[in-house]
C-alpha cells in the first residue's frame, strides 16, 4: 500500500513538526526563491513521510536533487531527509526500506561530492578541496565528509528498522496472546489454563521422572526375572545329572534377586520421595552383566574395536541398558546353545554397538509370560532401548532377517559433542 492509514493525532503531530520546521528554516534562510522552494519541499516531505512513507522519500530525492541544480546551500530544512529515511525503515515496504538504505549510501556519496566541489560551505564550515594540494589531505578531508554523511543519514535509517523489528515483535507476542486466548475461550477453559499453567509444567516435570523410573523398573525386572527361571530351569535338569551344580545355580538366583530387590527398592524410594538419583551402572559394570549372562547359559563373544571414546554418564547408563535387555531378549527368544555377538566398535563421533543373535526356531517354544517382551507382539522392550538411545543423542535399529536379530545402537561420544560446542 502506497498510502497508511494514521490516527487523526498522529496526522497534527506529523503537519505541526512540518510547520516548525518550516517556519525554523525560513528565519535562518538567507533568501532566495529557489531556497523558499527547497524549505517548502523538506516541509511537504515532512508532513507526509508516515502516511506515504514510499513517495516522501521520492519526493525528498527531487527536492534534493533540485537543490544541488540549483547550487542552493543546504540549510536546517534538509534534516527532514533524517526522518524521512527514519520512516522508510520503520514503516514503509521492504522494497521501501531498502530503498532507504540505499538512498542512505548514495545519499552520503552524492552529498560528499556537493560540499566539496560545488557548494564548499555547510553550516559555515569549509568543505573545499581544492586549496588543498597534498593528496593525502584531500582524501582524508573526502573521507571523513562521507563518513559525517554516512553517520547523519545512517544512523535514523538504522534506528527506524530497529523500532520496525520491535514493532513486529510486540505484534507477534500480541497475535499469539490473541491465538491462544481465542483457543482459550472457544473450548471454556481460560481461567483453568491461567491458574494451572505451572502446575503443567511441574506435572510434566514429575510425568517424565516416573517414566525414567518405569523403564528402569523395566529393564531390572524384566532382566532379574530371566536369569532366575534360566538358572531355575537349569538346575531342575541338571539336578538329574549332577545334583551338586544346583548349589550354583542357587547361589546365583539368590544373588540376582537380592541385587534385583535392592534396585527395586532404589526406584520405588525415588517414586516416593522424588529423592535425587541413585548411583546408576555404567560401563564398568558391564563385566559383571556378562559373567551373569554367561552364568545364565548364554555364549557371548564380546568383541571391541577402536580406541575406546569418553561417554558422559547418562550416556554410559544408556549403554548398559541397552546391553542388559538385548542380551535379556537373547536369553528369552534367541536359540539355545547358538553364541551372541556382542561388538563394541568405538570410532571417533560415536560407539557403535551391535548384538547379534539367532533367533529360536519356529519349533521352539516363544515366552509370551507377561514381561516377556515377545517381539511379534511389540513389547516395551525394543521400544524402551529406542527411546534410551534417543534420549542420549544416538538412534537404534533393529533388524530380523535370515535366521538373526541384529540390534544396532549409535550412541554419540563426548569428543564430538565439544566439537559441536565449540563450533556453535
Amino acid at each position: 500500500m502506497i498510502f497508511r492509514r494514521l490516527a487523526p493525532y498522529q496526522v497534527v503531530v506529523d503537519v505541526s513538526a512540518a510547520v516548525v520546521l518550516g517556519v525554523v528554516a525560513l528565519g535562518l534562510s538567507a533568501g532566495g526563491t529557489a531556497a523558499g522552494l527547497v524549505i517548502a519541499g523538506m516541509t511537504a516531505t515532512l508532513a507526509v513521510r508516515r502516511l506515504a512513507p514510499g513517495p516522501s522519500l521520492v519526493l525528498a530525492w527531487v527536492v534534493a536533487i533540485s537543490e544541488m541544480l540549483s547550487q542552493t546551500s543546504p540549510g536546517v530544512s534538509n534534516l527532514a531527509i533524517c526522518a524521512v529515511l527514519y520512516t522508510v525503515a520503520a514503516y514503509g515496504t521492504e522494497a521501501t526500506k531498502w530503498a532507504g538504505l540505499v538512498s542512505t549510501v548514495v545519499g552520503a556519496a552524492v552529498g560528499t561530492f556537493y560540499v566539496t566541489s560545488v557548494q564548499t560551505t555547510l553550516f559555515g564550515i569549509d568543505y573545499t578541496v581544492y586549496g588543498l594540494q597534498d593528496v593525502v589531505r584531500i582524501l582524508l578531508q573526502l573521507g571523513i565528509t562521507f563518513l559525517g554523511f554516512l553517520a547523519l543519514l545512517g544512523l535514523p535509517w538504522a534506528g527506524g528498522l530497529l523500532a520496525r523489528a520491535r514493532s513486529s515483535e510486540r505484534l507477534s507476542r500480541e497475535a499469539q496472546l490473541i491465538a491462544e486466548r481465542e483457543t482459550a475461550r472457544a473450548e471454556g477453559e481460560v481461567a483453568r489454563i491461567e491458574r494451572e499453567a505451572a502446575r503443567a509444567e511441574r506435572d510434566v516435570a514429575v510425568e517424565q521422572e516416573r517414566n525414567r523410573i518405569a523403564r528402569d523398573m523395566h529393564d531390572v525386572v524384566a532382566h532379574s526375572l530371566a536369569v532366575v527361571i534360566a538358572q531355575a530351569d537349569g538346575a531342575r535338569y541338571a539336578a538329574r545329572v549332577d545334583a551338586g551344580s544346583v548349589d550354583d545355580a542357587l547361589v546365583t538366583i539368590a544373588t540376582t534377586a537380592r541385587e534385583a530387590l535392592g534396585d527395586v527398592r532404589v526406584l520405588l524410594g525415588q517414586l516416593r520421595h522424588s529423592q535425587g538419583e541413585a548411583p546408576q551402572p555404567a560401563l564398568g559394570d558391564l563385566d559383571r552383566l556378562l559373567e551373569q549372562m554367561r552364568a545364565s547359559g548364554l555364549v557371548i563373544e564380546h568383541r571391541v574395536q577402536g580406541e575406546a571414546q569418553v561417554l558422559g554418564t547418562n550416556r554410559q547408563l544408556a549403554v548398559f541398558r541397552i546391553v542388559q535387555e538385548s542380551l535379556t531378549n537373547v536369553l528369552r527368544h534367541g536359540a539355545a546353545g547358538a553364541p551372541v555377538d556382542l561388538l563394541f566398535d568405538w570410532r571417533y563421533e560415536a560407539l557403535h554397538l551391535v548384538v547379534t543373535n539367532v533367533v529360536r526356531p519356529a519349533t521352539q517354544p516363544v515366552d509370551t509370560r507377561p514381561g516377556g517382551d515377545d517381539r511379534r507382539g511389540g513389547g516395551h522392550g525394543l521400544d524402551g532401548m529406542r527411546e534410551r538411545a534417543t534420549l542420549a543423542g544416538g538412534s537404534l535399529t533393529t533388524q530380523d532377517a535370515d535366521g538373526r536379530f541384529v540390534v544396532h545402537a549409535v550412541v554419540p561420544t563426548l569428543a564430538l559433542t565439544q566439537e559441536v560446542g565449540i563450533r556453535r
